[in-house]
């Protein structure tokens, strides 16, 4: 049997991580604790011998959810076990005043060995249960300390990580995590409000994106619609610059990662209903908690109000989410995670359906996890995808994908953490005529023809922390990669440091090597560069800079980077230079290098008063048969400032001010002349400087201690100007949504 106990810290809690810790206080006498509302007690643990105790610091957000439950102390199989059920528990959060707060707890866990059945008595009645005594979980009254969470700290490589709870108060997000990538430092954006950028001077093909681990195509609808998952499955999301950990691989440029939220055992819901879409997502615990099952999605009616004003016009997107998750053991969950998203664009003419742009994605993972003896963790997967894009009326391009991975994390010893894995990729591309009189492109077809291709890889770091000051991140990542018969290998070493030089300043570095096959300017399903023949793009990347901790709970970071592309393939500079119908603007190589600063400065988007500040300053160019260009996408500057305010009486308003100078004209202004001229420059003249205003208004109710509604009015581009594109203004590009959302 088995007995909880659970009583708060007396310390105070910088933020969720695992770095030093600020030195004691004493709580404010106005500061309640946190009180459990629902917990159970862990299983005795298979394979668990005799007593045992484990210390798990567990910190509660002030919505009542424990965001991370950290082991201090204790052994497994026993560890494991506390530190799953504890993640679980729901508390009344603790409060300053009225003002529900975070706030860190500590909780016993104390493990009894089961006792052996006592032998029946002769004349015992067989119908009568032996009953054994199993003590209540018991929660101790106690001080308690605010917790400060102003997000997990940054690690070596990180560029910048924003949670779904900030995010949600971002205006011009819409509360979609992924579009907060906007607002982060090093990221400059093709065209105002579309779902593409450039990374560090990495053309956006270039640019990987992952979620929980599966690699995704995009992210965005179309029509500047949402992210292609429902926000309410995602906890967070973190941008890699360069020089990223060697788990991520296979993208010459940088990395965004999102991370999914931590299965819930408690039935909860959340949905919204706004002008052009709707969506929900529900989530609860079965098997007496043993599994969990969350179903989400999106749908556009977007359609339904454009042919109000263009009866002919045809815009339609939706997705889904679906995650179940069953703990076989202690030790062992089988779970499934699957998504899809579904997007077209057409018109109407004489009643058939003219697609300009139709894409579709679908995505399923099967895993097994194990967590190991010591706090390891070990994970095999298996994912399925299929990719599908309509290229005009004519062409479909397909892609078809198996691969498997396995996942390892082991602890050495106290001041080591060894990680690393294998994974495999099998890609089916095929493209498909629709009619016998199919016009089909040669240039088109020769870069990407139907094939397979396979890659394998397998990486390896380590995580060394001799003291709690510095820590170093030595990685390595290797891939073989082959297509249409054209093999080629990519070496990817990594490193990355972190020093503490004191509680509040850190110097962070990051440098590797990443090698990525031929890439097409977007990232479109079933559309991927097939020749192999040029070799591997290969980039170098490196950064360094200081984070610090700043007075009001600001935090701040300045990091200076330089990446260098060698073999890139940047469609957008090419097309300029040459006929879209000539191969040669597919798969032409450059030189590429991108160098700059960058700065990011913010207070926690959930506080009363909030604030966001991020400015790149970058350089971008490109050599070419020893002739230095500037890069198509190269916009010296970038700056993004936000504010959020709480009104009182649940009124929330937040802006922000966006602003950018101008790349160069990608064509001439007679694009006869850069087509005819095959040697041609890019036209050096600039676009002209752009900025918008986006703005937020929210009106809140909450009910009970769960429930709540909001009407919430945003808009992207509130001061509806218009950007210059080579020479044309469009435009404006702004998007008002009005909607009610809610949660239960």
């Amino acid at each position: 049997m088995l007995a909880l106990l659970v009583a708060a810290t007396s310390s105070p809690f910088a933020r969720a991580d695992n770095g030093p810790q600020a030195a004691s206080q004493t709580a404010p006498a106005s500061v309640t604790p946190p009180r459990l509302q629902r917990g159970a007690e862990p299983p005795y643990p298979a394979g668990g011998k005799g007593d045992a105790e484990v210390v798990v610091v567990l910190v509660v957000e002030a919505t009542g959810k424990v965001l991370r439950a950290d082991v201090e102390r204790g052994d497994e199989p026993f560890a494991s076990a506390a530190a799953a059920s504890t993640m679980r528990f729901v508390y009344e959060p603790a409060k300053r005043g009225a003002t529900p707060i975070a706030a860190k707890v500590r909780v016993l866990v104390r493990f009894h060995a089961p006792a052996a059945e006592p032998a029946s008595p002769p004349d015992a009645s067989p119908s009568a249960p032996s009953r054994t005594t199993r003590p209540a979980v018991t929660v101790e009254p106690s001080d308690t300390e605010e917790v400060r969470i102003t997000g997990l700290r940054r690690e070596a490589g990180l560029t910048a990580t924003l949670t779904r709870s900030e995010v949600r108060e971002l205006p011009g997000t819409f509360g979609d995590p992924f579009r907060a990538l906007e607002v982060m430092p090093g990221v400059t954006p093709i065209i105002s409000g579309l779902p593409f950028f450039y990374v560090r001077g990495a053309p956006p093909g270039n640019v990987g994106y992952f979620l929980d681990g599966i690699r995704v195509p995009y992210l965005y609808h179309v029509g500047l619609g949402p992210s292609v998952v429902h926000p309410g499955i995602v906890e967070r999301v973190d941008l890699y610059g360069g020089g990223y950990p060697a788990r991520y691989g296979r993208f010459a440029g940088g990395t965004v990662a999102a991370e999914l939220a931590r299965p819930r055992t408690d039935a909860h819901a959340e949905w919204n209903v706004r002008l052009v879409d709707a969506g929900a997502l529900a989530e609860t615990g079965f098997a007496g908690d043993r599994g969990t099952l969350l179903v989400g999605g999106r749908y556009s009616y977007t359609a339904a109000l454009i042919t109000l004003f263009a009866p002919e016009a045809v815009l339609d997107y939706r997705d889904f989410q679906l995650r179940a998750t069953y703990d076989v053991s202690p030790i062992d969950t089988v779970s499934l995670v699957s998504f899809g998203a579904y997007d077209l664009i057409g018109q109407k003419r004489s009643g058939v359906l003219d697609v300009a742009f139709g894409s579709e994605f679908y995505r399923g993972d099967l895993r097994w996890d194990r967590k190991l003896e010591g706090g390891g963790r070990l994970r095999s997967a298996v994912t399925l995808g299929l990719d599908r894009t309509l290229l005009g009326e004519d062409r479909v391009a397909r892609n078809r994908t198996v691969a498997t991975r396995v996942e390892w994390s082991k602890p050495m010893r106290q001041a080591v953490l060894l990680r690393g894995g294998v994974d495999m990729t099998r890609e089916r591309y095929d493209t498909e005529l629709l009619g016998e009189d199919s016009a089909d492109s040669a240039a088109t077809a020769a870069a990407f023809p139907s094939r397979t291709d396979l890659t394998t890889g397998a990486w390896v770091d380590v995580v060394y922390k001799p003291t709690r000051a510095f820590e170093v991140v030595p990685g390595l990542r290797a891939d073989l990669y082959n297509s249409g018969g054209v093999a080629a290998a990519g070496i990817d070493p990594r490193i990355a440091t972190k020093l503490a030089l004191s509680k509040r300043v850190r110097l962070l570095q990051a440098h590797g090597v990443a090698h990525q096959p031929p890439s097409f300017v977007a990232p479109i399903p079933g559309l991927t560069i097939g020749s192999l023949q040029g070799g591997l793009q290969r980039a170098m990347q490196t950064s360094a800079g200081v984070e610090a901790d700043l007075p009001l709970e600001f935090t701040g970071s300045m990091t200076v980077f330089r990446t260098a592309t060698l073999n890139l393939t940047d469609f957008l500079t090419s097309a300029a230079r040459f006929d879209t119908d000539d191969q040669r603007a597919f798969v032409r190589r450059a030189t590429g290098d991108a160098y700059g600063a960058e700065v990011f400065v913010r207070r926690p988007l959930t506080k009363r008063f909030a604030a966001l500040l991020s400015y790149t300053l970058s350089r971008s160019t490109q050599r070419e048969s020893g002739v230095v260009r500037t890069g198509a996408y190269d916009r010296p500057h970038v700056f993004n400032v936000a504010g959020a305010v709480d009104l009182g009486a649940r009124w929330r308003f937040g802006a922000k001010f966006v602003t950018y100078s101008g790349n160069p004209r990608l064509f001439s202004t007679r694009p006869s002349d850069a087509i005819a001229n095959v040697e041609g420059a890019v036209d050096e003249r600039r676009n002209s400087a752009f900025y918008r205003i986006d703005a937020r208004l929210e009106k809140k109710w909450v009910f009970g201690k769960r429930a709540s509604v909001a009407v919430v009015l945003e808009v992207l581009n509130a001061t509806l100007h218009k950007e210059d594109v080579n020479g044309q203004e469009i435009g404006p590009i702004t998007v008002p949504s009005l909607g009610v959302e809610g949660e239960l």
